[in-house]
């Protein structure tokens, strides 16, 4: 059985624009909902600071509701969001122009909030190493 033309050319398939509202921004729902779903463990590409923001605070209420109800739903939370926390948090990297090696940083006690400050700032504006930039932010 020959599937040849069930697959795509190349490895990786881009992905559509995340949703955002008039305005430019994205919500809590959209910012969630793109990165369980359409970019689960994408690693590729730029994620503006709504996307990653309301996405960590997600993780935030997650991991504290798991921890409330059990030790083993807390560590099962937390092995489920650990591959998209990495990939969006990378994705914010390569809009800042940065590798997505960086977020290796985090790893290292106190020299980790130079993550912070990096994963903070705006974007780059226009194309950069990583692709075409995000939707502008309002």
């Amino acid at each position: 059985m020959d599937n040849a033309d069930s697959w795509p050319d190349n490895e990786f398939q881009a992905v559509a624009d995340p949703p955002m509202e008039a305005d430019g921004n994205m919500n809590f729902q959209d910012a969630v909902k793109v990165c369980l779903t359409q970019k689960y463990v994408a690693f590729e590409g730029r994620a503006r600071r709504p996307e990653f923001w309301w996405f960590f605070l997600f993780q935030l209420i997650v991991m504290i509701a798991a921890s409330a109800i059990h030790t083993i739903v807390y560590y099962v939370a937390m092995l489920a969001l650990l591959l998209p926390a990495v990939g969006v948090g990378m994705r914010r990297l390569h809009d800042t122009g940065k590798s997505g090696w960086w977020m290796l940083l985090g790893l290292i006690p106190l020299v980790g909030l130079v993550l912070l400050y990096f994963l903070a700032q705006p974007g780059n504006e226009g194309a950069n190493a990583y692709g075409d930039a995000p939707k502008a932010e309002a």
